[in-house]
């Protein structure tokens, strides 16, 4: 039986990062080259919506499990 901490772990450091470069990139969180640019804006969201989905997959597979 797989273990779904690991996906749930990396779910959560994704969703934490994609959150701050997408502040980064709309220039809320300064102080970095990485505020104020598009870029970053851009693959923040992205970031942040993969880390949601793992988070998302590793509660589902896990209650399913434990249910089955």
């Amino acid at each position: 039986m797989k273990r779904m901490w690991p996906w749930l772990a990396l779910g959560i450091v994704l969703a934490l990062v994609g959150a701050i470069w997408t502040l980064q990139g709309l220039n809320v969180l300064g102080g970095s080259a990485m505020s104020g640019s598009p870029l970053w804006a851009t693959i923040g969201p992205i970031v942040l919506i993969a880390g949601v989905v793992l988070i998302v997959v590793a509660i589902v597979v896990s209650r399913r499990r434990k249910a089955g």
